[in-house]
């Protein structure tokens, strides 16, 4: 899962950089308008690109390791699902 978020963050930081050359090198010699409005789809990619890379899937946990305590980590497994605990 994360090598997918980080090929398509990859990819947006790709294509926000595409747009923001291609508008100033031929694209300013055609229309200088459409050249400001390719840098302004360019200025939008990437904050949508670090929420992309950023989110968290539905396996992943908000933290890497356990916390140490294991009356919180019992707690949180709990939580998540992974250990069912019966009383």
């Amino acid at each position: 899962m994360y090598a997918r978020r980080r090929r398509v963050y990859f990819l947006l930081m790709g294509g926000c950089l595409f747009l923001f050359v291609s508008a100033w090198s031929f694209v300013r010699l055609l229309s200088v308008e459409a050249a400001v409005a390719l840098c302004v789809v360019a200025m939008v990619i990437p904050p949508v690109a670090a929420m992309i890379a950023n989110r968290r899937g539905p396996d992943d946990r908000w933290w890497d390791d356990p916390s140490g305590d294991p009356k919180s980590d019992e707690w949180w497994d709990e939580l998540d699902g992974k250990r069912r605990h019966e009383d």
